[in-house]
């Protein structure tokens, strides 16, 4: 699997690429990592695209988190990400609100922070690139980040209202959709020290439980 890392190649921060970590930890897969950085797109050439993650399963190249879910799924019913047709249409829908609404409302708190840990090669792509979505200066962009954070925790209130009712957004057991959020909320976790959740948030419950599974996959990884 090519996984996209910082200048320190055990510093792994892309969403995407954890969404497919935890699937693959659930399913019990062995998975080689690969350090890939921004600038390295002609690596993943074979794919056909030039994003990460990518995972070549013998012979067989899926990229795009969410495919990689459904394969694995395909591939290896048990244990089961989705826990049924259903249960694969409800963490769809999380998936469309994860990429929609929640990865753009982090980009803001931590998107100059990002710039200090990539790879020296990556910075001057990633300042252009991302100044010209922003249209703004990266400084720009994360100024005043403390006092857009109640705003920011308001759209997890879904969240929040889910996890009353039942330990993971899954269920009894975590699943995809669980997965999809928690890959989501290690983007911010591994590439910045801001925090964005409060100490005594129900999601920040949540996300300490998702931490702990596949012997520590998320909390023993590498931080900023």
């Amino acid at each position: 699997m090519h996984d996209l890392a910082g200048a320190d190649p055990e510093l792994r921060f892309s969403p995407y690429c954890w969404r497919t970590r935890f699937a693959l930890a659930h399913k019990g897969m062995p998975v080689e990592t690969i350090p890939w950085r921004f600038t390295d797109k002609p690596e993943i050439a074979f794919s056909g695209q030039d994003r990460v993650p990518v995972i070549k399963d013998g012979d067989r190249v899926v990229s795009d988190s969410w495919a990689i879910a459904e394969y694995l799924e395909d591939q290896c019913p048990m244990p089961s990400l989705f826990g049924g047709a259903g249960g694969r249409a409800h963490a769809r829908f999380i998936n469309a609100w994860a990429d929609s609404v929640l990865l753009g409302a982090i980009a803001p708190f931590i998107i100059r922070d990002l710039f200090d840990v990539i790879a020296e090669k990556d910075r001057a792509y990633f300042r252009q690139s991302r100044e010209a979505r922003f249209r703004r200066t990266l400084e720009e962009v994360q100024e005043g980040r403390e006092a857009r954070l109640p705003a920011f925790r308001e759209i997890l209130t879904p969240v929040r209202l889910t996890l009353r009712r039942q330990e993971w957004l899954g269920g009894a057991a975590p699943s995809y959709a669980d997965f999809i959020l928690g890959g989501t909320l290690m983007w911010p976790r591994c590439a910045s020290r801001f925090a964005l959740l409060a100490a005594d948030d129900p999601v920040t419950a949540w996300m300490e439980r998702l931490l702990d599974l596949y012997g520590g996959l998320g909390r023993n990884a590498r931080t900023a």
